[in-house]
């Protein structure tokens, strides 16, 4: 996939100052000038089958998962999901939840395989190869559901202000339902606040180089407690592979 010219403001932001917005018209016609979301609908749907999220050491239950690992690159547009394996960050990435090896259920084969994933993946790789051209990458995709409650709010970052230990993250809204809040808020390495936004249309996202800022969202609250009030957003980081990986 070549750069599209209207990415390239994109690219320089998140090359200077570590972090870019995309409003939703900007982030789909960037993502189709890959490929068409052809399985949109069924994409968006898996969210309804995301299993509990069982390791949340704060002992909530507001958090339902997925998770799929993939090499992409260095050929352009080449990626290849491998077997799957255990999530880990150290405890200097997330004191909360950090430090052990976290198994969630897998991203449903025909997901991780279909239209929507494919073309998310190749975007990320020409935005993120844009800087650093020419590198395999492994990368992973976690779905997201933060459930809100009357009793209980729902954390998108329960860890705070964080970085991932990657080198860069997409988050990418997939929808909405009755809830307020999740305002996203960016910080330099002193704590400064550069910037924040909120991801509230299907298909907003947020680019991050996390070498360079830290990144946290606020909690949701249901508008209607009578109601189901979740955020779903799609989740996926590049790091340069390693041997090990």
């Amino acid at each position: 996939m070549t750069l599209p010219e209207t990415a390239a403001p994109l690219v320089t932001a998140l090359g200077e100052a570590g972090y870019a917005f995309v409003p939703a018209a900007a982030m789909r016609a960037l993502l189709e000038a890959s490929a068409p979301l052809a399985d949109w609908a069924s994409f968006r749907a898996s969210w309804d089958r995301l299993e509990p999220d069982r390791y949340m050491a704060d002992g909530g239950r507001y958090r339902r998962r997925r998770h799929a690992v993939f090499t992409v690159g260095p050929a352009p547009g080449a990626y290849t999901r491998l077997a799957h394996r255990a999530h880990f960050q150290s405890l200097d990435y997330n004191a909360l939840n950090g430090g052990i090896e976290r198994w969630f259920a897998a991203i449903e084969p025909e997901i991780g395989a279909g239209a929507c994933m494919g073309t998310i993946l190749r975007c990320c790789q020409t935005l993120f190869g844009a800087l650093e051209p020419d590198l395999a990458w492994f990368v992973e995709a976690h779905q997201f559901r933060i459930e809100a409650r009357a009793s209980e709010p729902g954390q998108p970052t329960p860890e705070g202000l964080h970085r991932d230990g990657v080198d860069y993250v997409l988050v990418l809204m997939v929808e909405r339902q009755n809830i307020a809040s999740g305002e996203t808020s960016i910080h330099d390495d002193a704590g400064r606040r550069l910037g924040s936004f909120t991801l509230a249309a299907p298909l907003d996202a947020a680019l991050v180089h996390d070498r360079r800022v830290f990144h946290g969202v606020t909690a949701v609250e249901a508008v209607d407690p009578s109601r189901p009030a979740y955020r779903d957003v799609l989740v996926v980081t590049f790091r340069r592979a390693a041997a090990s990986d």
